[in-house]
């Protein structure tokens, strides 16, 4: 069995992973949940790949995270989905790259009244691509979509990330 920070069962940390993750990743993971900006949005990191190429998510419906009429605010459920691609293709891409966060678009599909959960892959292909379309261009946009989910699957949110990218 998986256990968070706590010492208490974690069904999420828990679950298969395509990759483990390294002391790095585990330090970095830490790193988020006490940084002020971070763990302001009551989320919670619960898997980062050793290559930066998986993060998980999690945010439950707690105290902090409780909007005024009982369920996750709507700004933790963006806020803590916000970075993740940015700091993602940092990883992946490297210092010869410039990446930054260009516009987010977030529609909600019902209140959250249950913890979320949040998945981001970026695979080797992308990275390729990626790096394939700067040696002909300048710079270029990316779009991700992330979808926030209960244990069921079903969609609260989903959020729509165009991320710059260019080379140094």
């Amino acid at each position: 069995m998986t256990y968070n920070l706590m010492g208490r069962f974690d069904p999420v940390l828990w679950e298969d992973h395509h990759m483990p993750e390294s002391l790095r990743t585990i330090f970095m993971r830490t790193f988020f949940h006490l940084h002020p900006a971070y763990h302001g949005t009551g989320g919670r990191l619960t898997y980062i790949a050793s290559d930066w190429s998986e993060i998980k998510v999690k945010i439950p419906l707690n105290w902090r995270t409780r909007n005024y009429v009982g369920t996750i605010f709507g700004g933790s459920m963006y806020a803590s989905v916000d970075p993740m691609y940015m700091i993602m293709l940092i990883q992946r891409l490297g210092a010869d790259y410039i990446v930054w966060d260009k516009s987010a678009v977030i529609q909600f599909k019902k209140p959250g009244k249950t913890t979320l959960f949040a998945h981001f892959i970026l695979p080797d292909e992308e990275i390729k691509t990626i790096k394939d379309q700067l040696e002909k261009d300048r710079s270029l946009e990316r779009v991700y979509n992330i979808e926030l989910k209960d244990r069921q699957g079903d969609i609260y949110a989903s959020v729509e990330k165009t991320i710059y990218i260019r080379k140094k």
